[in-house]
C-alpha cells in the first residue's frame, strides 16, 4: 500500500525568485494541505531580557516567533542594562546566543540609557547591532537625532526611530478621537506622532542617513513618509497588524486594547492600508510588547502600553486582508519577509515556515507560547495554521 503524504506547495513570488527549499511531505500529518513560505523577518519585538524576564524572556519570546513563522526578529533595546555600550550589549549577546530559537538581531540604543541626554557608543557596538534606536521613547532634542543620524551614516547603520513629542502627550492613554470623548479618556493627539516625523525627514535629508520610522499610525504620518519618498530621502516606515485591522471603534475598557502608538481613527486606519497599496508603507512589524497579567488588568487608563503579536499576525491579516481580497498573499509576503530583510539586510538562507491556510484557528491566549497574554484578537478565528518552522539544520514543529 502507498504511504500518504501531505500535499505542499511551496509560494512563489517574482521578490523571491530562488526561493525553492527542500521539504519532505512525508513528514507531516497525510491528506493536509501546506503551503511553504520565505521566514517571517519582523523588524521591530520586545523580548525583555535581560532586565524584565518576568514579562518574557528570549527563550519564550523566540519560541512565539517560530509558531507565528518568523525565522528572524530584531530586538528592541528598552532593556536593562540598555545596550549602550559593546559592554552592556554583550549581556544581551550571551542569552541570545544560549537560549535563542530563531535568529535575533538586537538594536543598539541611540542615547545612553535611552534618555536622550548623550549619545550611546554607537561605534563600539555597530558590528553586533542590526540599527539603532531609542524604541519607547522619541529622541527629543533636534541636535541630538542630527548627531546620531551623522554617526549612524559614518557607520553604514539605519536610525529606526520611535517618534514621540513628549510635549504634546498631556498626560493622554489612547486617541484622542471620538471614544475618547465619550468615555472620559484623556487622549494622545496624532500630532505627537506626526511631528517629529517631519522633523526627523528634515535631518534624514540633510544628513543623508537611512532612516526608518517605527510602528505608524496616523494618516498625516503616512502623507510625510510619501512625499520624503517622491523627494528621494532614504526612509522606510513600517506599520503594526493592529493598526490595519482595528481602529478606535473597537475599542474596549480593557488593557488589551491599549498600544504605543493608540489604535487611531477609521480615517487613519483607511489611510494606512492605502499606504499598504502604494508602496508607502514598506513593512508589518508586530511590536510585540508582552507585560505580566498584573500589568495588563488595570483598564486602558492604569495598564501598561504594548500588547503581543508575534503568533497572531499572519493568521489575522491572511484573514482578514488577503481573503477579503484587500491585498494579495504576495503582497503580504514581501511586507512579512521580503521586504524588511531587504531594508536590514538580513539574509534568508534556509529559512522557510510551512502552514496550512486552510485550517481555522481560534485566538485562546492561554495557549500561546509567549509569557505575554494581552491580545486585542482573543476570541477571534482566523485562517492559517502554523505546522513548522525551519532554519538551517533545525526545525521547530507544532504538529
Amino acid at each position: 500500500m502507498a504511504e500518504r503524504t501531505a500535499n505542499l506547495t511551496v509560494f512563489q513570488s517574482e521578490a523571491l525568485p530562488f526561493f525553492s527549499p527542500t521539504v519532505d511531505a512525508s513528514l507531516f500529518p497525510a491528506n493536509g494541505e501546506y503551503t511553504v513560505f520565505p521566514g517571517f523577518c519582523d523588524v521591530h519585538v520586545h523580548l525583555r531580557e535581560p532586565g524584565f524576564s518576568y514579562k518574557e524572556t528570549i527563550r519564550t519570546g523566540t519560541m512565539a516567533a517560530a509558531r507565528g513563522g518568523y525565522t528572524d526578529v530584531c530586538a528592541m533595546p528598552n532593556l536593562n542594562p540598555v545596550p549602550d555600550s559593546p559592554e552592556h550589549l554583550r549581556q544581551q549577546l550571551d542569552i541570545i546566543e544560549r537560549d535563542a530559537a530563531v535568529r535575533v538581531y538586537p538594536y543598539g540604543a541611540i542615547t545612553v540609557a535611552e534618555k536622550g541626554e548623550r549619545l550611546a557608543d554607537l561605534s563600539g557596538m555597530a558590528e553586533n547591532v542590526i540599527a539603532f534606536s531609542d524604541d519607547g521613547r522619541g529622541v527629543q532634542s533636534e541636535d541630538m537625532m542630527r548627531e546620531a543620524m551623522l554617526q549612524a551614516k559614518s557607520l553604514y547603520k539605519i536610525i529606526a526611530a520611535h517618534c514621540e513629542d513628549n510635549s504634546l502627550l498631556r498626560g493622554g492613554y489612547i486617541h484622542d478621537g471620538v471614544y475618547a470623548k465619550a468615555h472620559g479618556h484623556k487622549g494622545i493627539c496624532s500630532e505627537s506622532e506626526w511631528k517629529p516625523i517631519e522633523r526627523d525627514i528634515r535631518l534624514a535629508q540633510e544628513t543623508g542617513c537611512a532612516y526608518h520610522v517605527c510602528h505608524i499610525s496616523t494618516k498625516e504620518s503616512v502623507a510625510l513618509i510619501r512625499k520624503a519618498k517622491r523627494e528621494g530621502v532614504d526612509i522606510t516606515c513600517e506599520t503594526g497588524p493592529h493598526y490595519l485591522l482595528l481602529d478606535e471603534n473597537d475599542l474596549q475598557e480593557d488593557g488589551r486594547f491599549k498600544m504605543n502608538p493608540p489604535l487611531r481613527s477609521k480615517e487613519d486606519r483607511e489611510a494606512l492600508l492605502e499606504g499598504i497599496a502604494d508602496g508607502t508603507i514598506d513593512m508589518i512589524a508586530t511590536d510585540h510588547a508582552p507585560h505580566s497579567a498584573e500589568e495588563k488588568a488595570k483598564g486602558l487608563e492604569k495598564s501598561a502600553f504594548g500588547i503581543v503579536g508575534l503568533e497572531t499576525a499572519f493568521p489575522a491579516l491572511y484573514t482578514k486582508l488577503v481573503k477579503t481580497g484587500v491585498i494579495t498573499l504576495e503582497k503580504l509576503i514581501e511586507l512579512m519577509a521580503v521586504n524588511p530583510r531587504r531594508r536590514f539586510g538580513i539574509p534568508l538562507g534556509r529559512a522557510y515556515t510551512m502552514w496550512n491556510l486552510n485550517e481555522t484557528v481560534t485566538v485562546d491566549p492561554q495557549d500561546f507560547l509567549s509569557m505575554g497574554k494581552a491580545t486585542p484578537f482573543a476570541g477571534e478565528t482566523f485562517f492559517g495554521k502554523c505546522y513548522l518552522t525551519h532554519l538551517g539544520n533545525k526545525s521547530v514543529r507544532f504538529f
